[in-house]
């Protein structure tokens, strides 16, 4: 089960994109299909696309986000962009 809260994701938790999903980057950020439940979301945001990118090598959130250059005071944004990710599927929790 996800381990996700009112205000987005455990940050100390590894996550990475579901198996499903396709990233196309754009000038704009990025679009992510989903194979499985074929829902198409947008990443308006090159940073957060580095962040969901970063995920699969990433030993939590918090340091996929580090490694994307997100500081603390921006922290809460993408822990909550990731907590809607993870709402439609598109990331998921990594097993081990």
């Amino acid at each position: 089960m996800p381990v996700l809260n009112s205000s987005g994701l455990d940050l100390d938790t590894a996550w990475d994109l579901h198996p499903q999903v396709s990233v196309r980057p754009e000038p704009f950020g990025a679009l992510l299909y989903h194979f499985g439940t074929r829902k198409l979301s947008f990443l308006k945001d090159r940073t957060l696309l580095a962040v969901v990118q970063s995920l699969a090598t990433a030993p939590t959130v918090r340091a996929a986000c580090e490694s994307a250059g997100v500081g603390d005071a921006d922290l809460p944004r993408y822990q909550q962009a990731l907590h809607t990710l993870a709402q439609s599927s598109m990331v998921v929790e990594r097993s081990s």
